[in-house]
């Protein structure tokens, strides 16, 4: 994990994940996914499951696919500027990329058909066939409902890890109880459900790398006693962007966020640091690692 030589811009991919929680007796749980080593972006990784907007994602017909109409995602979305039928996009590619990269599939069965063969469905997803097709042939539609937006995370012109640039919509949702999360051993090769915190203490003690995103989120996440905590959050307020700034400080890697003394928003996006440092291939804040619960 080494920064980013500097190059030049790139206009950032329209992106989605998705923050999948479950309730644990220490509070809730988070799913992480290990990127595979040898990938071209974010190689070794773990992140939440999630990637590109599909221009497939954005067609798939709402009275039959979806459980919301493409305004209402729109406006959940809060992006006035975004096209409503690429809004819509968004969330499908959430769900998409949950089922493909980690085997859970947020939907609900139609006419006669009695349970989500999540099972079906993936291996269907991966020998080619389109999520409409796989959609209409299990009789399923997407909930969209369960994706509650979170928070918008643009990649920096000079990026700090890997070399492209995304603009990604980070969605909440609670895991399905009757579906097991699994990598695909192909994107991804190890999947984990851990406390916020926890992931952020083996981060910071070198067991797993992690990106900014995934630091800041799961800070934010450890604040939270349950899942229903985090939805009610997310559906209370329109989720922040995030268009980290970078800088260099007496040769150290800095990244400043919304509300910091460097970033040109002076409001706060996300509770805790405003800034995190590069330093000994780790980011931290610039007060150490419990700067990121206070």
């Amino acid at each position: 994990m080494q920064p980013a030589a500097p190059g030049l811009p790139d206009p950032p991919r329209a992106a989605a994940t998705v923050v999948l929680l479950r309730d644990s007796t220490a509070g809730p749980e988070v799913l992480l996914l290990r990127r595979h080593a040898q990938a071209s972006n974010m190689a070794g990784v773990y992140v939440f499951p999630g990637g590109k907007l599909d221009a497939d994602d954005a067609t798939l017909d709402a009275d039959t696919h979806l459980d919301q109409p493409h305004a209402t995602l729109h406006a959940n979305l809060n992006e006035p500027d975004t096209h409503s039928a690429t809004a819509a996009g968004l969330y499908v590619a959430a769900l998409r990329e949950a089922l493909e990269e980690c085997g859970l599939l947020l939907a609900e069965p139609l006419g006669g058909t009695s349970a989500v063969n999540a099972t079906r469905a993936r291996a269907m997803l991966r020998e080619g066939q389109p999520f409409a097709q796989v959609l209409g042939a299990l009789q399923l539609r997407l909930q969209t409902r369960q994706l509650a937006p979170w928070s918008r995370w643009v990649t920096p012109l000079a990026p700090t890890m890997g070399t492209r640039r995304f603009d990604t919509r980070f969605f909440v949702a609670q895991a399905p109880a009757d579906q097991t999360a699994l990598h695909d051993n192909e994107e991804t090769t190890d999947s984990v459900w851990l406390a916020p915190r926890a992931a952020l203490e083996q981060y910071r003690d070198g067991r797993i790398d992690l990106a900014p995103p995934q630091i800041m989120s799961l800070a934010h996440l450890a604040r939270h006693a349950s899942v229903a905590s985090v939805l009610d959050a997310a559906r209370r307020q329109p989720p922040p962007l995030i268009l980290p700034e970078p800088f260099d400080h007496g040769g150290v890697r800095v990244l400043c966020y919304p509300g910091d003394a460097m970033h040109p928003v002076r409001e706060r996006a996300l509770p805790g640091p405003t800034r995190l440092h590069y330093h000994a291939r780790r980011f931290t804040p610039e007060d150490g690692f419990e700067a990121l619960f206070r």
